[in-house]
């Protein structure tokens, strides 16, 4: 069994769903609250990226600094595992790493490293207190408290896993108010976020990086594979002790940037747009009024514009989500105000006003604009534009803009309400192209 899985990591290059999502599901769950696009339902999707490996043939430079340890200094594997207290999953891969452990005694050094994700109210409490366990020598015994008890870790119950591993209480409760602690809290999450590691648990196995509580043949096969490369720098005359140091010192200090999608074919149809239209540049928005990513992207587009003029043209397409219940009306609206020629103030409006979206606050924010309110209401009764706005989500889901905002700059995708430096590099990039001075 182990060779078999030995060779899947080796000669095959395991394509792992967690390490493909990033992260697994408990830490899914606040990157998706979080993320600048919400989800929409699939269609013709382009082609996805293919997966990454399980276990990544990268090494990473992770520093082991002053965090509790077990397991001989000189073992020839390091083990460095990123963990949340109160993550179902950290408590599963616990188990896997106590076996290992066992497994290769005297050939496997484990390290922990605190990263509390902020969904889990009481993780960084609960990593506290372990440090301050630490300070008195029986952090892995206080560690094991915690996963046997994930669902009590208020402070009454921390300080009574405290008294029952032996610890001096007064003590403790000093350690726990140094802020030394959460410092090393704080350090440990920047680093496994510099690394790439943005979920938990996150492994290390000699620098090499993969996530989730995985089966425990992933474990030993990796642990396997490194300690063959570690035996042969042994026998060629390296120190035990030398040998993480040494298998680290050519690593990286963070994943490489992901590849960017292919450029796509973007119609512009009838969509309305601004600039000039021989700009060297052309940015379509997807996006949907009723969205509060899309509204923090328009208003980087604005930006924008004033810093490209007369190099920038920018398009709107309509994407508005199903779950947002006003968005549909709210992009019909915009239509009816852009057949006045008031498309981008009308836009501005629903953008500054996405709580009243309703019928009679698109209207009045037509009569605001001086709009012709019976050509605005009759061309809002007609549906005559849900072909087009059907027509726009669809073109949207076919080149893969999946999720709203997303913006193709020259057909290059950029997805969600990311930072105006992302925007300027893309569109720098494409000035440089067109032999055209960037600003």
């Amino acid at each position: 069994m182990l060779g078999l899985v030995v060779g899947l990591l080796v000669g095959l290059g395991v394509a792992g769903a967690l390490w493909s999502r990033g992260a697994p599901a408990d830490s899914a769950k606040a990157e998706t609250a979080q993320a600048a696009a919400a989800p929409a339902a699939p269609a013709a999707a382009p082609q996805a990226a293919p997966q990454r490996p399980l276990v990544s043939s990268t090494v990473f430079k992770v520093p082991l600094e002053d965090s509790p340890t077990q397991g001989p200094a000189d073992a020839l594997v390091t083990l460095v595992e990123f963990t949340d207290f109160q993550c179902p999953f950290c408590s599963r891969a616990s188990a896997s790493v106590k076996q290992v452990m066992e497994d290769y005694q005297g050939q496997l050094r484990v390290v922990i490293k605190q990263h509390p994700l902020a969904f889990h109210a009481r993780a960084r409490p609960a990593a506290l207190a372990a440090l301050a366990a630490h300070e008195q020598g029986k952090f892995f015994e206080y560690h094991d408290k915690l996963f046997a008890n994930q669902k009590a870790l208020d402070d009454a119950s921390l300080e009574t896993y405290a008294k029952e591993v032996g610890l001096d209480i007064k003590r403790w409760k000093k350690s726990l108010a140094d802020p030394k602690l959460a410092q090393a809290v704080d350090r440990d999450t920047a680093l496994a976020v510099s690394l790439g590691a943005g979920g938990t648990p996150g492994f290390f196995v000699n620098g090499r990086f993969f996530s989730g509580a995985q089966p425990i043949e992933v474990f030993r096969a990796v642990i396997e594979e490194e300690l063959g490369k570690a035996s042969l720098l042994v026998k060629e005359g390296m120190k035990p002790s030398d040998v993480y140091a040494s298998v680290l010192a050519h690593g990286v200090s963070a994943p490489p940037p992901p590849p960017e999608p292919p450029a796509q074919k973007v119609d512009l149809g009838t969509a309305p747009a601004k600039g000039p239209s021989d700009a060297p540049v052309t940015l379509v928005a997807f996006s949907d009024f009723e969205c509060p990513f899309c509204s923090r992207a328009a208003n980087t587009v604005k930006q924008l514009e004033g810093e490209y003029q007369g190099k920038l043209r920018v398009a709107f397409k309509h994407q508005p989500l199903p779950r947002h219940a006003n968005a549909k009306l709210a992009a019909a609206a915009s239509l009816a105000a852009n057949e006045q020629g008031k498309f981008w103030e009308y836009h501005d409006k629903l953008f500054a006003n996405q709580t009243a979206l309703d019928r009679a606050a698109l209207e009045r924010y037509a009569e605001e604009l001086k709009l012709d309110m019976g050509k605005f209401k009759s061309a809002l009764d007609s549906n005559k534009f849900d072909a087009q706005i059907s027509a726009d989500s669809a073109q949207g889901h076919q080149i893969g803009a999946a999720g709203t905002p997303t913006f193709f700059v020259n057909g290059r995708p950029i997805v969600g309400a990311k930072p105006i430096e992302n925007f300027r590099r893309v569109i720098d990039d494409e000035l440089r192209k067109a032999g055209v001075a960037a600003r």
